[in-house]
């Protein structure tokens, strides 16, 4: 299956990134059509129509993917965080109502950030109210990757003195959807900014019923996407790579290929090195999640803190080494230079993977 997988991703998204990058949107029945073929949430189990991979098959499959088109990864990674939120959260009436429709070509995304609530989600201040057989929604989420696209929103907020999750769908009186029209990165992933006005839901969309602590329902969306973003980078350092020596191989200067020059050699070793230990780490990370190790969440962590920051040293030698050839919007690797930033940053600032790592070597080490 994940062969399959590997080949309808080249199918639909072929050598489309860069026209899609400067649209900034991908084609809506594309999308339709890759969830529906199980792409956009492949670790889905089969009795919900998921293809049913393993961590470490979707996570290859993942880096594919984010060596062809970061913006489509990204709604990978938000897809496949709504729907872990819902079989981690949900109950199983939800999880047959919600998860068939996620691999059967509705598409979802995943509400966390609010203006004043970044790094800091403790701080989230959307409510969720019951209120009979309803709940009422209230509240403002930023940079919610996929919102553009999506049908269903999984949204956090509090309730009572903890938090929850709340499937809602778009289509529902009081959902507003603003695109960030100009986005440093992954400018086709349907970035928006999400306002909720007093939105009525049945009770039913409440996953997991009363609040739960705030770190327990966050992380287990979270663990979900930190790991599909590692994997993501490895993908685009693979791109990075493959760019840089086909131009080392090709370019000449001072008479000589310049794979030759022993500083551009240099660049290539670092970015062979970076891609390897970015791969590696996912797929401890994603060993960690098969074998439901207690190491999954720091491992997560540590996977996206080292391949985010890879990437985005890598990407930038990409684009070091093709200089001018690799310096205008178009190019694969300025695409990478500014999708890998933004990797620095979601799903978990690289100074917030920095603290947490610090805090487990504190907690951990004798």
């Amino acid at each position: 299956m994940a062969e399959k997988l590997t080949a309808l991703a080249d199918e639909l998204i072929g050598g489309r990134a860069g026209d899609w990058d400067g649209a900034g949107a991908i084609p809506l029945e594309l999308i339709r059509s890759a969830g529906a073929a199980g792409l956009l949430c492949a670790q889905v189990p089969a009795e919900y129509g998921g293809p049913g991979l393993s961590s470490a098959d979707n996570g290859e499959l993942t880096a594919h993917v984010g060596g062809l088109c970061s913006s489509f990864r990204s709604l990978m990674t938000s897809q496949g965080m709504a729907a872990w939120a819902i079989q981690r959260l949900g109950g199983l009436r939800q999880r047959q109502e919600y998860l068939p429709r996620l691999t059967g070509g509705e598409l979802a995304a995943v509400a966390f950030s609010e203006p004043q609530a970044g790094s800091d989600l403790s701080a989230i201040t959307t409510s969720i109210e019951t209120d009979g057989d309803s709940i009422v929604l209230t509240g403002q989420k930023v940079w919610t990757t996929g919102a553009t696209y999506a049908d269903l929103i999984v949204v956090f907020g509090r309730l009572g003195d903890g938090a929850a999750a709340v499937v809602v769908p778009t289509s529902a009186p009081g959902v507003t959807i603003e695109r960030i029209a100009a986005p440093l990165g992954c400018r086709a992933a349907g970035h928006a900014n999400v306002t909720f006005d007093s939105v009525r839901l049945p009770a039913t969309c409440l996953l997991g019923g009363a609040g739960q602590s705030v770190a327990l329902v966050v992380t287990a969306a979270l663990t979900y996407g930190r790991l599909s973003v590692a994997w993501g980078c490895a993908g685009i350092l693979r791109s990075c790579l493959r760019e840089v020596t086909r131009f080392a191989r090709t370019r000449e200067q001072f008479g000589e290929r310049i794979g030759g020059h022993q500083l551009v050699a240099r660049h290539i070793a670092g970015l062979l090195v970076d891609e390897r230990t970015a791969t590696r780490a996912a797929e401890h990370a994603s060993h960690c999640w098969d074998e439901r190790s207690p190491d999954m969440i720091i491992a997560a962590v540590q996977a996206k803190y080292v391949a985010s920051t890879q990437a985005s040293r890598g990407a930038a030698t990409a684009v070091q080494v093709l200089a001018s050839a690799g310096a205008h919007d178009g190019s694969a690797v300025a695409r990478a230079y500014r999708d890998a930033k933004l990797m620095e940053i979601i799903e978990g600032s690289t100074e917030i993977c920095q603290l947490i790592l610090a805090d487990h070597a504190l907690s951990t080490t004798a």
